[in-house]
């Protein structure tokens, strides 16, 4: 395959990658999880509370939950789907411009190297 059809290539992909980027909308790291307690009651019979909704991230070296809403987990759940969509095209978009860079630029020229020479017998 030529080089200029690749770089053509290249480059679409990555005008396809930044029109992605425009459409991720709210951004947030993190995990949503949804649990259930469950009380025995004095007959034996189970009652379940809930679901509960808790978003957990690191800041600083430390583990912050913060509880949700129903309403709130499902909104908040998107905004990591998002965050993660951005690191994976992001990182993407780093290997294609490394790729277009090295076909666009002109590298150093290197000498070529000298051969050995053998010590002074």
């Amino acid at each position: 395959m030529p080089k200029t059809k690749k770089l053509k290539q290249l480059q679409q992909r990555y005008a396809t990658l930044q029109k992605q980027l425009g459409l991720l909308n709210t951004l947030l790291v993190g995990t949503i999880q949804e649990h259930r307690l469950e009380q025995t009651l004095a007959d034996g019979k189970k009652k379940t509370y809930g679901p509960y909704y808790a978003w957990t991230w690191k800041e600083k070296g430390k583990t912050v939950t913060v509880t949700l809403t129903k309403q709130q987990a499902p909104k908040y759940q998107r905004a990591i789907v998002n965050q993660r969509k951005l690191l994976t095209i992001t990182k993407e978009m780093r290997t294609l411009s490394l790729e277009i860079l090295e076909q666009t630029t002109t590298p150093v020229k290197r000498r070529k190297q000298r051969p050995f020479l053998p010590k002074n017998p």
